[in-house]
């Protein structure tokens, strides 16, 4: 997955390898076509829903409809038919610093509000297990992404490459990316021993036919060269590149609960799986012909599982802890020629050091309960360390959520807010020019729950 400040690298190397040279090469494609895989917030898939993300740590509580994406083993705690709507308001800011190129320091900021989470939950009996069937859809991955940028490069001799005296590039550089990936699930959670132990499975259909599962990326950029002054030289390009996503793949969970329900352990296990990537390519560059190309590709999504405990010190207080583990180590890109790479680093499959990362989730949940006008408000906060893979070791990212809602009768509201943060983080993406960025993320999520029997 190449992030912002990766496609900023991707365009140093497109501006400062190929319009940087006053003498252009013959070739028959000016605009490299490779497959960037861009993500605008945190890449780990966890789960959705309003309550959980309030609560930070949901593995081995997972007792609403959203247990079908964090832990479908904890499906059969529900006791009611819902129906579930989950909305999202992500924002996300980044400051870049370039200690080399100060003319390409700034800010950059994206937003996105969604439907996040969608789903349909049946309980039932049958042969005396308690059972549930559950359909949702789920919005995991987002690329919105904006990005605007200038700076200068001294123009290199071809051959020799060495700078050439008074020569330089003046480049203005766009970047704009929209779309995202998409699941309907069918779930099915059923008792294995009654009371105590519970299983889960989540089958994720991504096809574009059911759900938008596909994203476009845009990049246009100008480039002027000057010598000691004088305007001599002006290029220009703009590149689309056209994904459609397909795969099939499944989550698998189990829930422990102990005699008095006040403790309980859960586990989930998110399979692996090769998605079908169709690709188009369209590239215009000035001097050269257009192109147009359009490519078969697979991407590899990686396996991820965790764990997680949760302790019921009375009907009003819970607390919970999550382990998370993604391997990013397994997320490459098979091209259209056959050449894997890595889609976190964009270098080849043997050239790549990422490592799996790991997420550590702390929360709680306290309910305010009125008894006698029978509603409750629930007081939740969270703790995290989620770090984003990246080349060498995963960049250190830590946040903190907060949530609240109201419950009465068939009728349940939820609201929560996430702070995630990175400092000083991004500089494997740019080794060589001394380069970090200060991230910032911000989201809200709201759902409405209805019961009935």
């Amino acid at each position: 997955m190449i992030y912002k400040t990766q496609v900023v690298l991707l365009l140093f190397l497109v501006w400062g390898g190929v319009v940087s040279t006053p003498i252009l090469a013959d070739t028959s494609n000016a605009i490299p076509a490779n497959s960037n895989i861009s993500f605008a917030f945190s890449p780990n898939p966890v789960g959705s829903g309003a309550r959980a993300l309030g609560f930070g740590a949901f593995i081995a509580v997972a007792d609403d409809a959203t247990a079908a994406s964090w832990n479908p083993g904890g499906l059969v705690q529900l006791k009611k038919a819902e129906i579930s709507i989950v909305g999202n308001y992500s924002y996300q800011k980044e400051d870049y610093d370039f200690l080399d190129h100060p003319e390409a320091n700034g800010s950059q900021s994206s937003s996105l509000t969604d439907l996040n989470y969608l789903s349909f939950t049946y309980p039932f009996t049958l042969w005396n297990r308690n059972m549930v069937i559950s359909i949702n859809y789920q919005r995991l991955y987002d690329f919105t992404l904006k990005e605007s940028y200038q700076y200068t490069t001294q123009a290199l001799n071809p051959v020799t490459l060495i700078p050439y005296d008074g020569f330089y590039w003046n480049n203005q550089s766009n970047y704009h990316q929209s779309g995202n990936l998409s699941a309907v699930g069918i779930a099915y959670g059923v008792e294995i021993i009654p009371q105590h132990l519970s299983f889960g499975i989540t089958i994720n259909i991504w096809n574009d036919d059911l759900c938008d599962n596909s994203w476009k990326q845009t990049e246009t950029g100008s480039s002027v060269g000057s010598y000691f002054g004088r305007i001599v030289k002006e290029v220009n390009y703009v590149a689309q590149h056209n994904y459609v996503f397909k795969g099939l793949n499944y989550n698998l969970g189990l829930l422990w609960r102990s005699k008095n329900k006040k403790f309980s352990l859960g586990a989930v296990y998110k399979s692996p799986f090769t998605a079908d990537l169709k690709h188009e390519f369209d590239g215009q560059y000035t001097g050269y012909e257009d192109t147009h190309m359009t490519m078969e590709e697979e991407l590899e999504m990686p396996m991820s599982y965790g764990i997680g405990a949760a302790y019921r010190f009375s009907d009003r207080f819970t607390i919970s802890a999550d382990v998370y583990r993604t391997h990013w180590d397994q997320f490459l890109l098979k091209q259209a020629d056959g050449t894997k790479i890595s889609a976190v680093t964009a270098k080849s499959q043997g050239k790549s050091d990422v490592d799996p990362t790991c997420q550590v989730r702390l929360g709680g949940e306290y309910l305010l309960i009125n008894k006698n006008k029978h509603y409750v408000i629930p007081l939740r906060m969270g703790l995290f360390y989620d770090p984003s893979p990246a080349e060498n070791n995963p960049d250190d990212y830590y946040g903190f959520s907060l949530g609240t809602g109201f419950a009465k009768g068939r009728v349940v509201f939820d609201i929560a807010a996430q702070y995630r943060f990175g400092k000083d983080v991004g500089d494997s993406v740019f080794p060589d020019h001394n380069f970090s960025q200060n991230v910032d993320e911000f989201k809200v999520y709201s759902s409405i729950i209805i019961h009935w029997d």
